[in-house]
């Protein structure tokens, strides 16, 4: 019995120190486990409860404002009011909305994309039911607030042209970032983040864009905001300083009114655009808000193009416009002088063709002056026969035809100046003498943009630099800017007595009695202009049409009539500024397209932008009321 009893005692006595030893070992564990994630792993698991305690957001950055010449702002920022939801705050979402619905318009399109952005949200996370909101919508939420559980307003920024359609096209938009400009910046994913899409603010979007604040704040567990530890504001985007005159932008707009149509304004000096006008317009802030499909369908329907920029992509035939190139050509190449004369008989046989000069009766026996005066078609298809088609392609390039300029706008255009290689490698056939006559008027494969119109012009009236066109400046700098755009530049290389025969020519165009645009001459002495019109056929006009009389432009369709242009410099002495109008269908260009290139003349001289001090205002300038017309 006493022996069983102390075998019973030994085995206990083993088992609790087995059981001890157990113990002890587990505490060994523990306790080591303990010292590697309290010592050794101290500093990496603090890191962690940082990182879960603290979070960042960043914060947008304030977009550049753009002005033109004279601080005059083009593209600003507004204070964006939206209106958000909770969904945790809302005992009830569908009725909330529901209220919200009688004080503000919410859509069911709305609604739906509302639910589906709260359902896949935290519940105490803010979703956007509509930006945009006008002040008094605002004031209407906050008066009702007690009754809307859950709706708070918040303030950001949306981006506002103020001049709306006048300069679009120059402007561009802004509009909401898209899944394929993600480029791995954080920024571009911020909810509201909105980029350039066209136009300037898209050429200068990086500049404009600044950089993105941050905020550092810290939240609980289930990630509720408690309170903002650190603020860093963004740094604000650039200034964008343009060569437009913003007043003379909106004359443009104004005068070409609901005609298709370009207006471009240009520094004879220096190559500063001071306005680039392209009509039917558009309204960028309807793109900066969001524009609706309805919209939209009705801006890709509308054939008269109104998202196009005409000034730089719209390609026409120069017609009379291009006679100057021509005479240019053949008097440098010594094939006329100025007492070189034709007979006009109203038309030209060559071969089995039959060419015609818009004057029936014909303009009888022509020199070179007047052929540019009363644009004498037969004149000049004279004249191209004896220069071809290659010398007259060297001297229209030499004046800026059929080149792009890279003026910090999209989708510019080069035109087309022919030659005989062109034809033989782009269609395959060779060049015929016929096509040289055609060219010569400016129609057939001659296609230019109001932009090179204006260079042209603006060569002609300079008559020494190939000036080349800007649209950003920097007004602290003017002189440097004159001085790089203007010395630097290669000479035309033209004789000066060609030039001023040409001239002469387009001088008599206004203000000679028998010139085609005598009655758009500018009444001011001093500020008279000289300019050369063109009218543009779009259609073929049949020989049963001549025999029976063709039939008037306005009563064409809209598409088969006949293209307006304009070109012009002034003043006489020592010119300072050239225009290009082009009225698509718009009917004679002496009768539509010159008066409005006379009133952007005479208003530009008014207010010498070119001559006034960056800063001055317009009441300091001038204004046309002061002038007599």
């Amino acid at each position: 019995m006493h022996r069983r009893h102390n075998d019973q005692q030994r085995n206990f006595t083993r088992r609790a120190v087995i059981l001890a030893g157990g113990q002890t070992a587990l505490m060994g564990v523990l306790a080591a486990r303990m010292y590697y994630l309290q010592v050794t792993e101290a500093d990496r698991y603090a890191l962690l409860s940082d990182e879960n305690r603290i979070n960042m957001r960043l914060l947008q950055p304030t977009r550049g404002v753009i002005v033109d010449r004279f601080g005059v702002p083009l593209a600003i920022n507004r204070q964006n009011y939206r209106v958000l939801i909770t969904s945790e705050n809302t005992p009830d979402i569908e009725q909330t909305l529901e209220s919200l619905g009688y004080i503000i318009p919410i859509s069911a399109d709305d609604r739906t994309r509302i639910l589906r952005d709260i359902a896949k949200r935290k519940n105490f996370v803010p979703v956007t039911i509509r930006e945009f909101l006008e002040w008094e919508e605002v004031a209407k939420i906050e008066v009702n607030a007690p009754d809307l559980p859950g709706i708070s307003i918040d303030v950001g920024q949306r981006r506002f042209y103020p001049d709306g359609v006048s300069a679009a096209h120059v402007l561009g938009y802004v509009a909401s970032v898209s899944p394929h400009d993600l480029t791995g910046d954080p920024l571009l994913e911020t909810p509201g983040f909105r980029i350039g899409r066209s136009g300037l603010e898209k050429k200068y979007d990086l500049a404009l864009r600044g950089r993105a604040g941050a905020s550092q704040f810290e939240v609980n567990a289930v990630g509720r905001v408690i309170r903002e530890l650190e603020r860093k504001e963004g740094q604000v985007g650039q200034e964008l300083v343009l060569t437009l005159d913003i007043e003379l932008q909106r004359l443009a707009a104004e005068k070409l009114g609901e005609e298709s149509g370009a207006v471009v304004l240009i520094d004879v000096q220096t190559g500063a655009l001071l306005a680039l006008t392209s009509t039917p317009s558009f309204d960028p802030n309807a793109f900066a808000e969001g524009i609706k499909s309805a919209q939209w369908q009705d801006l890709m329907d509308n054939e008269r193009a109104p998202l196009r920029d005409k000034t730089i992509a719209g390609e026409f035939p120069p017609a009379s416009t291009f006679k100057m190139v021509v005479a240019l050509a053949a008097l440098e190449a010594g094939v006329i002088d100025s007492e070189t004369e034709f007979f006009c008989s109203g038309s030209l046989r060559l071969g089995d063709g039959l060419f015609h000069c818009w004057k029936r009766q014909g303009h009888g026996r022509v020199k070179l002056v007047r052929g540019i005066r009363e644009s004498c078609d037969v004149y000049f298809y004279e004249v191209s026969r004896r220069v071809g088609i290659d010398r007259i392609a060297a001297m229209a390039r030499r004046f800026g035809l059929g080149a792009k300029f890279d003026v910090d706008l999209p989708s510019e255009r080069p035109g087309l100046i022919p030659t005989k290689a062109w034809k033989q490698a782009v269609i395959g056939e060779p060049w015929v003498t016929g096509e040289t006559l055609i060219a010569a008027i400016g129609q057939g494969y001659v296609l230019s943009t109001p932009l090179q119109l204006a260079i042209m012009t603006a060569r002609i009236a300079n008559g020494k630099k190939a000036l080349r066109p800007f649209l950003t400046r920097d007004r602290a700098e003017d002189a440097t800017l004159v001085a790089r755009t203007n010395d630097d530049l290669p000479d035309l290389g033209i004789n000066q007595r060609d030039l001023d025969i040409v001239r002469q020519g387009m001088i008599e165009v206004v203000t000679h009695k028998s010139g085609t645009a005598r009655r758009a001459a500018i009444g001011v002495e001093g500020m008279e202009m000289a300019g050369k019109s063109g009218t543009a056929q779009v259609r073929r006009i049949t020989m049963a049409e001549r025999r029976t009389g063709i039939i008037k432009n306005d009563q064409r369709p809209w598409r088969d009539r006949d293209h307006a242009l304009f070109v012009a410099y002034a003043p006489l002495e020592k010119p300072r500024y050239a225009v290009a109008v082009v009225v698509e269908h718009g009917g004679g260009g002496s009768k539509v397209a010159a008066p409005i290139a006379r009133d952007l003349l005479r208003e530009a001289q008014i207010r010498d932008p070119a001559a006034s001090a960056p800063g001055t205002t317009t009441a300091a300038r001038g204004s046309s009321a002061t002038v007599d017309s």
